[in-house]
């Protein structure tokens, strides 16, 4: 019951409704964004200490991302209210991608040192940027249009998160400006689709006995007479699949740049090749080959601070087509 209700989520673009307080003295990203390219194995010497295995090569489940620079197209200033944050100002970049043009209207003319002259003037206590991806950059991708989201930016004061974001602004920072190997992401995606489908697989109920009339798999009953209507707690047939989902603390074992290194033979499965930046997370990752993924700082970091990064001794490339 706790993901319910079982709705299709509003956009194929994943919402963040919460950010971790940044500490540290330098301002910087809090979030990033890439496309799921599909899982291998990989062999990595165990960095866990409490493990029975540490220092030991093991094999682990990999999931590898593509994520292509993304752009900063603008600035939004935000203010606490007694209903929550409210937006107070917003600056946006005078060079837009040519592409942005497809998610949203684009102005000709904007004056960006004017802008910016008004924010200024503005009280506000928080500030998040206006980034947009570049889908064009992946060969696996059938599309232009680029996904537009809100990240934070985070640490230090709020006057060194100004300077930070319009040294930024305008221009394209890549997946090393937020994290780097060895740190914890949360991931979030929209679930792979299932359709409608009933309600044993879409809620896990006890097959009926085989004596039952005319059905196996369905209820027993609606529930009581009273009150007169079925509540919203029984488990009945629906949509299943396609709903935002958020996984924590997910170890990020590699960032590279030469998609050869993680591309199998024969290219992924719905995907094809990897040809620029990658990441590779440890573990599943929500969501289809081809979705997009949004990162974010841990919000709950409980994993263990490593001062290097990981250790991969080897990567899998052997063909993922089943021959």
């Amino acid at each position: 019951m706790g993901y319910s209700p079982r709705k299709r989520a509003r956009s194929i673009t994943a919402r963040t409704s919460s950010w971790p307080e940044g500490d540290g003295d330098e301002a910087r990203l809090q979030g990033f964004a890439g496309y799921k390219v599909g899982m291998t194995h990989a062999f990595i010497v165990d960095y866990r200490p409490k493990s029975t295995t540490a220092g030991q090569e093991v094999q682990v489940p990999v999931t590898v991302l593509e994520v292509p620079p993304m752009k900063v197209c603008g600035v939004r200033l935000y203010s606490s209210s007694p209903y929550g944050k409210k937006v107070v100002g917003e600056v946006w970049s005078g060079k837009q991608d040519k592409h942005l043009s497809r998610r949203l209207p684009v102005a000709k003319e904007y004056d960006e040192k004017a802008a910016w002259g008004k924010a200024d003037k503005l009280e506000c206590d928080d500030l998040r940027l206006l980034m947009h991806t570049q889908p064009v950059m992946v060969s696996g991708l059938p599309k232009k249009k680029p996904e537009l989201m809100e990240i934070r930016v985070g640490g230090g004061t709020l006057d060194a998160r100004k300077e930070y974001a319009k040294s930024v602004l305008g221009k394209t920072v890549t997946i090393r400006d937020f994290t780097s190997e060895g740190a914890m992401v949360d991931v979030s995606s929209i679930t792979k689709g299932k359709g409608w489908q009933g309600v044993t697989k879409r809620w896990g109920t006890k097959l009926l006995i085989h004596k039952n009339s005319k059905h196996r798999r369905l209820i027993g009953n609606l529930g009581p007479k009273r009150p007169g209507l079925v509540r919203h707690t029984v488990p009945q047939g629906g949509q299943i699949g396609f709903h935002q989902r958020t996984e924590l603390n997910k170890r990020i074992l590699k960032i590279g740049d030469k998609g050869e290194e993680v591309t199998p033979k024969g290219g992924f499965i719905s995907y094809g090749e990897v040809r620029g930046n990658y990441l590779m997370v440890h573990g599943s990752v929500p969501g289809p080959s081809k979705r997009l993924v949004r990162l974010r700082e841990p919000i709950r970091d409980t994993g263990i601070k490593l001062s290097e990064a990981p250790q991969v001794t080897f990567v899998s490339l052997e063909s993922k087509q089943g021959v």
